[in-house]
């Protein structure tokens, strides 16, 4: 079968041939559909993040992914049943663990898990995966094509289920939210959260010239777009409102210390970016004033479970058509694996760069690698 592999640093991404995997007890033979493309595979690409499995230098990607079921296995799934596949695994060696028997994959410390497609485990780029049924969530036939935003979204659904959870103690009442941040997790994030009942107010933040399609979807959803060249984070009270959620998916480091002067009274930033070693200078103290005087909270969020995949197929199926087409701006198949990866060689996002690697005018949004039609 054709895999999309790479070796972590080498830039450029290849297509190999590798056997087909054979089921173990327990598990079932998918046949893939479409894998997405997102920043954190750029990542593994250019070697600052991830790594292969151990003994093998490459590395198959792909971890947003959505296939059929080939071989049930007796698994207790269906042939011909869509799934999307959660991304985290016991380490190699280990059945289970004590955060995977509760469920909670997602808050384990590293060296209690493995990613498929980004550190320690092969990924879902390839014709065919294997995964124990636990790992596979059933996806309707009928949002296949869109499967593989299922794992993006549930990223957001539990960065929001954990904002939320930090305000459970008193009767949070928010309004306005924002987003830092207009790549395809920025978009679907504004997308789901100007859908969502406790935001009547919902601002996007990011570095794109007018006109520009992200910019189109963003105000086509009623919420409103920021230009932090314009007005930077902790400038947005002042300019705009205090904003009750703060969602960070940018990785720019100073983003994590403004989000707390954009922040109201009671309000809380989730952070999700992952940016590299970048010393700079704030003001500790008055960071650490505002926490506290004001009630603020900063959680941060990485991966999600089962549960939030469930969520998110939810609200994938609540998401208009048009809004899906305009964040994914090309399906591409193996002979054109090139055109999944535009920023494969010129990624290498810097610390201090706000922009995290991608050209300001760049029009591509999502793209995902198609392996064989519905």
């Amino acid at each position: 079968m054709k895999a999309i592999a790479v070796q972590p640093g080498a830039g450029v991404p290849d297509v190999v041939e590798r056997p087909v995997p054979e089921p173990a007890p327990g598990e079932a033979l998918v046949r893939i559909h479409r894998v997405g493309v997102d920043g954190t595979d750029y990542e593994v690409i250019e070697g600052s993040h991830g790594g292969a499995p151990e003994g093998d230098d490459r590395l198959v990607l792909g971890h947003e992914a959505v296939g059929v079921v080939d071989d049930p296995n007796d698994t207790g799934l269906e042939a011909g049943q869509y799934v999307v596949p959660t991304v985290r695994r016991p380490p190699p060696g280990t059945e289970t663990n004590e955060y995977f028997e509760r469920g909670e994959p997602d808050m384990a410390p590293e060296g209690a898990y493995v990613e498929r497609g980004i550190v320690g485990a092969h990924g879902f780029m390839a014709e065919y995966i294997t995964s124990p049924a636990e790992f596979l969530v059933p996806v309707p036939a009928d949002l296949a094509p869109w499967g593989f935003l299922v794992e993006p979204l549930s990223i957001t659904e539990k960065a929001l289920e954990h904002a939320r959870a930090s305000r459970s103690a008193f009767d949070w009442q928010p309004n306005a939210a924002l987003v830092l941040g207009t790549g395809s997790l920025g978009l679907l994030t504004v997308a789901m959260v100007a859908a969502a009942d406790d935001f009547d107010r919902v601002y996007c933040l990011g570095r794109k010239d007018r006109p520009h399609p992200v910019i189109d979807i963003i105000e086509r959803l009623g919420a409103t777009y920021i230009d932090s060249r314009e007005t930077p984070v902790d400038e947005i009270p002042t300019a705009y409102e205090p904003m009750d959620l703060v969602y960070e998916a940018t990785g720019y480091a100073k983003h994590a210390f403004e989000s707390i002067d954009a922040l109201a009274p009671n309000g809380v930033a989730a952070l999700l970016g992952v940016p590299g070693d970048w010393t700079f200078e704030v003001d500790g103290g008055h960071l650490h004033r505002e926490l506290v005087l004001h009630n603020k909270a900063v959680v941060g969020t990485v991966n999600s479970n089962r549960s939030h995949f469930e969520a998110a197929i939810d609200t994938l199926s609540d998401l208009p058509d048009w809004v899906l087409e305009g964040i994914v701006t090309g399906i591409y198949g193996l002979e054109s694996v090139d055109q999944a990866f535009p920023h494969a060689t010129a990624h290498a996002a810097t610390a201090d760069d706000e922009s995290a690697g991608t050209p300001d005018d760049d029009t591509t949004i999502k793209t995902a690698v198609e392996f064989t039609a519905i």
